[in-house]
């Protein structure tokens, strides 16, 4: 396969080259589809990358709750400086996406323009990332989101210190019963995986030894999307679907808690508590979309007189044009209700209960 001139001086020939056996790879793996790809650019460009990555921007690392947090992620690498908009182009170009589509078998493969939860990533000590699978629908676009390709930009890094990518199988099971591919975040490795329910992916907390604590995660992240996907792969829409952190299975009746072991439950139990009080919050909005619906839906089933509209304004709203009104806020109305239940029956009641069990057994202390 040949790509554009000024593009191919980016991808290293290997890759050209062993497009089967990527492929191969990317079709027979588990325990979902990847594939790992090893000197994935050219090396200068790579380090272009690498000197040309944004300094930590803590207006960009505003979590989920509104704090700042150990994570900072760019959408709009294009302004970085003139690497990522030789990478954005590479991405974007349809020779790019026609590679990437041969590896994974998905044809017609999007570029997301917006890089919507993508572009860089830079993750810093104390910094993890629970198992998830991926919000499953472009919120502007409204594609079906089908692949995460990220490209790792650490010279230096130990899956000793955590950050290592964990592509697990069941994320709900013990680690001991999981099944947990580990992926090495190391410098132009490039890792491809398809985006489906059972997609769970996530990294270990980083723990730096003190002489690396000025180290830090540094990725390039892109998701590709379609227009269509097989039916049996499609979903009703969700947002990103996380499954928190177990304690350790060594934990036993009776066990003294040194230091370390305490922290790891106060950071876990505040965690988890974060998680609960965001998930509550969103039903909290989603019930009030509901009543909102409802008043709305009531509203134009019972009008009440329109003393300030003639006769001939009455006339012109066709008893069609409120009868499709009304079908499509009863549409809206049942999206939000399923909205609802997905959260009330995810990750919140069943994934706390070993935690909530841990701090019923302290409190009898």
């Amino acid at each position: 396969m040949t790509l554009d001139t000024n593009l191919s001086s980016k991808i290293n020939s290997s890759v050209l080259n062993g497009i089967d056996q990527l492929a191969a790879e990317f079709a027979n793996a588990e325990p979902f589809r990847y594939t790992v790809i090893d000197n994935f650019l050219s090396d200068e460009f790579c380090q272009q990358l690498i000197n040309e990555f944004p300094e930590f921007d803590e207006k960009l690392a505003l979590n989920e709750d509104g704090f700042v947090g150990a994570k900072a992620v760019r959408e709009k690498i294009r302004g970085i400086g003139p690497a990522f908009r030789q990478l954005d182009e590479l991405t974007k170009s349809a020779p790019f996406r026609d590679l990437v589509g041969q590896i994974t078998a998905i044809a017609d493969l999007q570029h997301d323009p917006h890089y919507f939860g993508g572009g860089t990533h830079e993750n810093r000590q104390g910094q993890g990332l629970d198992p998830h699978v991926d919000f499953n629908y472009h919120p502007i676009t409204r594609q079906h989101r089908r692949l995460n390709l990220i490209v790792y930009l650490n010279p230096e890094w130990d899956t000793e210190w955590g950050g290592a990518l964990q592509l697990h199988k069941d994320p709900y099971l013990p680690p001991s019963k999981d099944e947990i591919k580990v992926v090495s975040p190391l410098a132009n490795r490039c890792v491809i995986f398809e985006t489906t329910e059972n997609s769970w992916h996530g990294f270990k907390r980083i723990e730096l030894p003190e002489d690396k604590r000025h180290l830090s995660r540094k990725s390039f992240a892109l998701y590709y999307y379609t227009e269509n996907r097989p039916a049996a792969e499609t979903a009703p829409e969700h947002s990103t679907i996380y499954v928190q952190e177990h304690l350790p299975e060594w934990y036993e009746p009776g066990m003294t808690l040194d230091a370390d072991e305490l922290q790891r439950i106060k950071i876990a139990v505040a965690s988890r508590n974060q998680h609960l009080k965001r998930l509550y919050r969103n039903i909290m909005d989603l019930n009030q979309q509901i009543h909102d619906l409802h008043y709305r839906l009531e509203t134009e089933l019972n009008p009440e007189p329109l003393t300030d509209m003639s006769a001939s304004d009455l006339e012109s709203q066709s008893e069609a044009e409120n009868a499709a009104h009304i079908r499509r806020l009863s549409v809206q109305l049942q999206q939000t209700q399923m909205r609802v239940k997905e959260l009330e029956t995810s990750t919140s009641w069943r994934i706390t209960a070993p935690m909530r069990a841990l701090k019923k057994t302290f409190s009898r202390r």
